[in-house]
């Protein structure tokens, strides 16, 4: 529904709207995720707007309400996605942040796009803005905004979140516009990261690239305290529970253990397709299982849920192909007729099947080379009511962090991968319970909304931003041209 133009006192700006649709006739539907499950009160409660890409190339941006939340489509087009989001954003600051785990690209042709399109949200968000107004900015494709915002809109508060890792000096200081990217985030007010070192990593480098001094968790930029700190993502934990309590979901999971074998240890694993998740490597590792014959295909199964993601992309495409070639080795090599040791789904699965999943597996396998947080460890956790089943988790998540009694392991140690797996697969039901119990509890204290909560009060709490009442502010004034 298109309605007036209103101006918000909560904005979030993030590369994509919090709803889609199939094609331009379909209706809008709102998107899965805790992201905006957790913001949609707040913002609804707050006259809140979001900002962002309507995630085609339709050049119908016009403002529309849905579900009461007033969103704002900006346009992209196909040249700007291809530099902008699969150039610098996910070709160049994706695998740098992720520990450099495949070649980062270092394209000066994807700079000046990044810098247009950070500067064409900065502006939407100066107009979409109510004086005095708060704007959350989301993730490493809009790293710019926080300072292009400031210098249009000094009176609002800005907060920015970092979803992914923040990496290390070492890594971080490649970048050739490390500079530039450091002074964006500083125009924010409250800088939140997923973890501690996330967090300190930014304070070291803005002491050594941004000539700003900082220490502890804050940082001064020409007197204005800017806050460094961690806010570790979370899920929506009465949801998952809930749907881990539904009588057709847990009938659906006894299905599945019924087709796989109901005296066969399930393993699990779900990720999006993506280099970072480390998916061959663990597919290795059960490779050292079967190969040394203290499990067959009869007693242990692995169920490999592979998300598709950025299928056009070179590298995605490889690391598919890497995947699927491993998986018709272990079953050509191990599997008998009607039974084999790995099934493969490349599909997106709905919430309610993926929970019957869960609670299916006996053994979880979460265990990329390096994650932000990762949830589905943290959603795996929230679904085991008996309290029964391990978490095989690797030591480079921020989930790890919180999740500590989860079994830890090296992805990048195929011999110790598989030891930690075949540890997890024979451990005691009592240890089993011991340790789930206690994930239990962190998830269950810390769910999604605590940090929705704790990152806006934080926000709340800097000092004031000087008045708007005698600024000129650019809020009646039409979108600006894509």
């Amino acid at each position: 529904m298109r309605i007036n133009h209103r101006r918000g006192d909560l904005v979030v700006i993030a590369n994509r709207l919090p709803v889609h649709r199939t094609s331009p006739e379909s209706p809008w539907e709102t998107s899965p995720g805790g992201l905006v499950s957790a913001l949609m009160p707040i913002l609804q409660e707050n006259k809140g707007v979001w900002i962002g890409w309507a995630g085609s190339s339709e050049t119908d941006c016009i403002p529309f309400e849905h579900d009461g939340l007033y969103n704002v489509p900006l346009h992209l087009s196909s040249k700007e996605v291809r530099d902008y989001y699969e150039g610098f954003s996910n070709s160049t600051l994706w695998p740098l942040y992720h520990d450099a785990c495949q070649t980062p690209q270092y394209d000066r042709q994807w700079w000046a796009p990044y810098v247009a399109i950070n500067q064409r949200f900065a502006e939407y968000a100066a107009r979409e803005a109510a004086p005095n107004g708060h704007v959350l900015v989301q993730d490493y494709h809009l790293q710019l905004v926080p300072g292009m915002l400031r210098d249009l809109r000094p009176d609002v508060r800005i907060g920015f979140f970092l979803h992914i890792p923040f990496p290390p000096v070492e890594l971080f200081a490649q970048l050739p516009w490390r500079r530039r990217i450091l002074e964006g985030m500083l125009g924010a007010d409250v800088i939140g990261f997923q973890t501690r070192h996330g967090a300190q990593n930014f304070v070291r480098l803005v002491n050594g690239y941004a000539s700003r001094r900082g220490s502890g968790q804050a940082v001064n930029v020409d007197g204005r305290k800017v806050l460094a700190k961690e806010y570790p993502i979370s899920i929506d934990y009465d949801r998952i529970e809930s749907l881990a309590s539904d009588p057709k979901i847990i009938e659906h999971a006894k299905a599945i253990r019924s087709d796989l074998g109901e005296n066969r240890t399930i393993m699990l694993g779900v990720d999006r397709l993506d280099y970072t998740k480390g998916i061959d490597q663990r597919l290795r590792a059960v490779y050292e299982i079967f190969d040394k014959g203290n499990h067959t295909v009869d007693d242990l199964v692995l169920v490999q849920v592979s998300v598709p993601s950025r299928e056009s992309v070179d590298e995605y495409i490889e690391v598919r192909d890497r995947i699927e070639k491993l998986v018709g080795h272990i079953n050509g090599e191990f599997g008998t007729v009607g039974s084999v040791p790995v099934h493969y789904l490349r599909r997106s699965l709905p919430i309610e099947e993926l929970v019957a999943y869960y609670l299916a597996a006996d053994v979880m396998l979460v265990t990329p080379f390096r994650d932000g947080m990762n949830l589905v460890a943290k959603e795996y956790v929230a679904s085991r009511k008996n309290e029964k089943g391990v978490l095989v988790l690797s030591e480079f998540t921020g989930s790890a962090v919180e999740l500590d009694r989860a079994v830890l392991v090296n992805p990048h140690d195929i011999d110790g991968m598989a030891a930690t797996i075949e540890k997890a697969i024979t451990m005691p039901a009592q240890e089993q319970t011991r340790r789930m119990r206690s994930l239990r509890q962190r998830v269950r204290k810390r769910t999604v909304y605590t940090w929705a909560s704790d990152f806006t009060h934080a926000l709340d709490a800097e000092q004031p931003r000087p008045s708007s009442t005698n600024m000129q502010l650019p809020i009646d004034t039409p979108p600006p041209s894509p």
